[in-house]
């Protein structure tokens, strides 16, 4: 009797228990795997394709403006000539659309690093999938204390930490999942790559998906362990979701930012994301930039899960 009440099992095996527990959760409706890829989708598809900015910036978007004709008196001319030289108009718009014909992808290119904004959008949508799966990790803990398992499963000689990683690594498994589909329905609508992908920078998008998902799961989790009503972890994902997504560069470039955005954007871990994931897949690769991103995304994932564990330590009870 006294074997079976000494019987700890390893961290490895608590925690893939309870991560297979907490996936088959998931995979067992269906439904709600479409719609957490449809809705990024949504957003790719419709907001992406509609706000086409290269015909923001070219000739033809003054199509509508009639462009008069240009006198210009005989004496102004060099040599000097008798009469008027009379320029038409639609000469005039003809030569502007074809100097400035690519004028839209020169700016787009400039500022955004790619000449479509589809390509830029959709690869931040990456970004907008981790940060609505890591922040929704911490309502799975409150349904398990309404329901009585957390109470259970703590009675157990589990580790705590088994518990607590076990939601991040969830949380974390779905966000992959989730944008490599992502990626994937993006090629086929018209994503760009750059000369420099392959496969193998699909592992490099999976580690910096991995660790602001670690960081950021942990802190959510850590905020509802104590909670058993949904509205707490529901006002904090509110309060927090759209100033990360807002205040990076999901959607726009950080140097186009007001000062003081920009001053909240850098230490973004979004931005960093963002900026990582585009740096594997539609620009070319910049090794010194991508080290920077990956060396802030490890630090942030290291203390934020630190923070977590050790709140998730001090207030997982019974």
């Amino acid at each position: 009797m006294s074997g079976i009440n000494d019987y700890n099992p390893s961290l490895l095996r608590g925690l893939w228990a309870l991560t297979v527990r907490e996936l088959k959760k998931w995979l067992k409706d269906p439904l709600m795997v479409f719609m957490l890829v449809l809705q990024p989708l949504i957003w790719m598809g419709l907001l992406g394709k509609s706000m086409n900015i290269n015909a923001m910036f070219s000739v033809s978007s003054l199509s509508g403006v009639a462009i008069p004709d240009i006198y210009i008196p005989g004496s102004l001319l060099r040599p000097p000539v008798s009469g008027t030289l009379v320029i038409p108009g639609s000469l005039i718009a003809q030569q502007l659309q074809q100097t400035f014909s690519d004028v839209g992808a020169r700016i787009m290119q400039v500022n955004f690093g790619v000449t479509d904004y589809f390509s830029y959008m959709a690869v931040g949508i990456v970004s907008m999938i981790v940060i609505m799966t890591t922040v929704f990790s911490g309502m799975s803990i409150v349904w398990d204390r309404r329901l009585g398992f957390l109470n259970k499963v703590v009675s157990t000689p589990v580790s705590r930490a088994a518990i607590i990683f076990s939601k991040v690594l969830n949380a974390t498994l779905r966000a992959i999942f989730q944008a490599t589909v992502i990626l994937a329905l993006a090629y086929l609508l018209g994503l760009q790559l750059s000369p420099t992908f392959t496969l193998l920078n699909l592992l490099g998008i999976y580690a910096a998906i991995f660790l602001v998902g670690v960081g950021l799961s942990s802190v959510f989790i850590a905020f509802s362990l104590r909670s058993t009503r949904m509205e707490r972890p529901m006002q904090i994902i509110n309060l927090i979701m759209m100033p990360l997504m807002f205040a990076s560069n999901i959607f726009f470039p950080i140097s186009l930012m007001p000062d003081w955005m920009q001053a909240v954007a850098k230490v973004n871990p979004l931005s960093y994301l963002t900026d990582a994931v585009r740096q594997l897949t539609i620009l070319p690769l910049d090794g010194s930039v991508l080290l920077l991103d990956f060396t802030y995304l490890g630090i942030f994932a290291t203390i934020l899960s630190a923070i977590g564990i050790v709140l998730s330590w001090k207030y997982l009870t019974k």
